[in-house]
């Protein structure tokens, strides 16, 4: 084989991997750990303002044990709604020092127009999970939560 081809061989390879990354690294889920003492979750880190944006939206279900964590950079009040979310949510807003401040049980799917639900406590972090799970877990104010990257 010539020393031409070789080197166009392995141009063409170079360029469909730095294709495959990519195309698929941006797409990846970053993943954490959240705990209601014993009762943990494996979920979606949305820890950017695009992956804030589209939260839940359009996902048909959400396996028992999963769910999104919204990570904001500094503490504050974050209101949150239900647009084009299609199934209830459990949403769980937790302070820096990782305690449970407000909880909104089986906030109701949105289509048009949508209630801001405003929790009035500042948090650093937004959990969603699957409606009704808070009920089944006793979850309370004041409870702490372990989140781990």
């Amino acid at each position: 084989m010539s020393r031409i081809i070789k080197i166009i061989i392995l141009e063409a390879v170079v360029i469909i991997v730095l294709l495959l990354l990519v195309l698929f690294l941006p797409n990846q889920k970053s993943i954490a750990k959240v705990c209601f003492q014993e009762n943990c979750f494996t979920v979606e880190v949305a820890d950017t303002v695009k992956k804030q944006q589209q939260g839940l939206m359009f996902r048909e279900n959400l396996e028992r044990d999963s769910g999104m964590i919204f990570v904001f950079a500094k503490e504050g009040n974050y209101p949150f709604w239900m647009k084009d979310t299609l199934i209830p949510l459990d949403i769980i807003w937790i302070n820096k020092n990782q305690e449970v401040v407000f909880i909104k049980e089986n906030a109701d799917p949105c289509a048009e127009i949508c209630e801001s639900i405003d929790p009035k406590q500042n948090a650093k972090y937004v959990l969603e999970l699957n409606g009704g799970l808070i009920d089944n877990l006793g979850l309370k104010l004041g409870e702490k939560v372990s989140i781990s990257y």
